[in-house]
């Protein structure tokens, strides 16, 4: 059996910084951790001060590793890096900037990823999303704003805490060709956030307009299910250029996603298409076919509004495997039947020139 994320995790928490004497995963020195069939790869992030020392911990690292069951092949790389200051307070009262829309700099065109409730998926076809169109050769960020429950760090592999050298500018992750900031990354895994209205709107906008993006053709925002603070926020500080609604054919999530629809039309959002998630279920044993939550519901939805239907992504179990494990399925399986609804839509944003 194949080793997991959470199993090299807990390995390397036994394994103290040399000059702290704290556990290295606590101090964020472990990053782009990627486990996929047993090959486990990371990157120690140090302070060049201490060379020496540090080239001793990865040995240690890479040699404990090696030895949990279900590891193939082990992959830690060592890299120097200026001292950290401390992560930009996110929580900081700041003064609301200028009112209206404005363009991150940098970004060309932003999509929000949204659902009327939540455990329809969201999160996940925003992750492989956004992996199929770096795929594509497009320079790709997320912003998980999925702030009570910031998931994309463990779906795209990354841990750590980002860097801030100035204490404003946000230096983000990159993964998977995916450049990432997430709530999650500021926070501990079993810490809730537990914030009022102005403080998510202001996090959301220093998560906006402070991290240093770079260059990119699209963003990709994971909303929190519903119509909240935060949705409303992202469409009146930022120029939103288009959402996609992910919702499951049940009735009573196609209820709560009509709710999502009008509320981005009264905030003038384009609405690019619909996704039909866990559209349909096929056993892995015998192979039958059954629609666990209805059929042709978002189908039916998306025809009566005059948006495009993007995509039917099935329930299977490799998806799900696959974003816990932390390698999308376009990742870990880019020819699978599950990922070619993922790469049609990534490939039909492209030929529009939504991204």
């Amino acid at each position: 059996m194949s080793v997991t994320r959470d199993a090299v995790l807990a390995c390397l928490k036994t394994l103290n910084d040399p000059v702290s004497g704290k556990d290295i995963v606590e101090l964020g020195l472990v990053k782009a951790l990627t486990v996929d069939d047993g090959a486990v790869r990371f990157v120690l992030e140090v302070n060049p001060s201490h060379a020496d020392a540090y080239a001793k911990l990865r040995d240690e690292a890479d040699a404990a590793v090696k030895a949990l069951e279900g590891v193939a092949s082990v992959s830690a790389v060592l890299t120097a890096h200026s001292k950290q200051a401390p992560p930009p307070d996110l929580k900081l009262g700041r003064k609301s900037e200028p009112a209206g829309p404005e363009k991150i700099p940098g970004v060309d065109r932003i999509i929000a990823i949204a659902s009327g409730k939540g455990g329809v998926g969201k999160s996940t076809v925003a992750a492989n999303l956004a992996c199929a169109l770096a795929a594509e050769g497009r320079r790709v960020g997320m912003l998980d704003a999925d702030v009570y429950g910031p998931s994309q760090p463990r779906m795209l592999g990354v841990s750590g805490r980002p860097a801030s050298p100035d204490g404003k500018t946000i230096l983000p992750m990159r993964n998977f060709g995916v450049t990432m900031m997430s709530i999650g990354l500021m926070t501990n895994d079993d810490q809730a956030v537990v914030w009022r209205g102005p403080m998510l709107m202001g996090a959301l906008q220093q998560m906006m307009m402070q991290v240093q993006w770079g260059a990119l053709d699209v963003l990709i925002v994971d909303l929190p299910p519903g119509t909240g603070d935060v949705q409303m926020t992202l469409a009146q500080k930022a120029h939103v250029d288009g959402a996609i609604i992910v919702s499951t054919p049940q009735d009573v999530a196609l209820l709560d996603a009509r709710k999502g629809i009008d509320m981005f039309n009264q905030l003038k959002t384009p609405i690019l298409g619909m996704i039909e998630n866990m559209s349909t279920h096929i056993c892995s044993n015998c192979g039958h076919e059954e629609h666990v939550f209805g059929h042709g519901g978002v189908a039916a939805e998306a025809e009566k509004l005059g948006v495009p239907l993007l995509a039917e992504i099935p329930l299977h179990l490799d998806i799900r495997i696959a974003a816990d494990g932390g390698a999308p399925i376009v990742v870990s399986k880019p020819d699978s039947t599950q990922a070619e609804g993922f790469r049609k839509v990534a490939k039909a944003l492209i030929a529009g020139g939504h991204a």
